[in-house]
């Protein structure tokens, strides 16, 4: 068991939590809760860190007959875990590890899977694509909640530009609720010119934006089609916006000026697909 706040694996666990740049460079992050253990891929798990308090409750389950809801997630635990290995900690330690108010007390190193545009334009000339591309997003609960819907849209992508936040930052991970195991991101160093690409490609560009004259509703969408949405204050650039083939609204009634950037993009997401 570790029980010292000092000890080198559990530093490195916090600068995971805190530094993109550590992230990038050691190709991994943390994750935080037993859904996100549970839901992680066992190819993609590096190491697992349970505090000493959830270490006891999993075993009082396994030892017991409970069939309760709880019960069986924490069998279900027990069993991955035996497949994944663990290394215990002391409650001060957990917490020093902790991006959470109020931790679940296990989590889980994970190693990121890195994605290239080539594996989606390759070979899907016939086929359906569906792409959401952010430029300049701020928010980890809108970067979060963007990668969870564009999940349950149907999604294949989303590319982002350098300047979006870092979708492995701990709170982007909890509100994707694990859709990040799942869901392909793009970090681009060129968005304009991977727009391009897409198009090159036949996918239809569509941006959220002021000037458009047409109603969301009003389009019939093709197979192969991408939104595009901006920073939450100041909405996309006008290199990003001119490289749309249309802009589109979504109407709003009383004197609501715009939506918040994760609104936006479900319904866009939803209806575009």
């Amino acid at each position: 068991m570790i029980t010292s706040t000092n000890n080198d694996r559990i530093k490195n666990i916090v600068q995971l939590n805190n530094s993109s740049k550590a992230r990038h460079i050691q190709n991994a992050f943390a994750a935080e809760g037993i859904k996100m253990f549970m839901e992680a891929p066992l190819l993609c798990i590096n190491e697992v860190y349970l505090s000493e308090e959830l270490h006891d409750k999993i075993n009082i389950a396994v030892r017991y007959d409970d069939d309760n809801d709880e019960a069986q997630l924490l069998k279900k635990c027990a069993s991955k875990l035996k497949e994944t290995g663990y290394e215990e900690v002391s409650a001060q330690v957990f917490k020093k590890m902790s991006d959470t108010v109020t931790p679940q007390g296990i989590l889980t190193v994970v190693r990121r899977e890195r994605h290239r545009l080539e594996e989606f334009l390759e070979g899907k000339d016939r086929s359906d694509l569906h792409v959401l591309i952010l430029e300049n997003l701020q928010d980890p609960g809108n970067m979060g909640t963007m990668i969870r819907t564009a999940e349950a849209a149907g999604y294949d992508l989303i590319i982002a530009n350098e300047g979006t936040v870092d979708m492995y930052n701990p709170k982007v991970i909890r509100s994707t609720m694990g859709s990040i195991y799942r869901m392909p991101v793009i970090y681009s160093h060129a968005l304009a010119a991977d727009i391009e690409r897409l198009k090159d490609a036949g996918v239809q560009v569509y941006a959220a934006h002021l000037k458009a004259k047409r109603d969301y509703r009003e389009i019939s969408y093709g197979r192969r089609t991408a939104v595009m949405i901006g920073n939450e204050g100041n909405g996309l650039s006008d290199e990003i916006a001119s490289k749309a083939d249309e802009y589109i609204k979504i109407p709003m009634k009383g004197q609501v000026e715009s939506l918040n950037a994760s609104v936006a993009a479900a319904l866009l997401m939803f209806a575009v697909s």
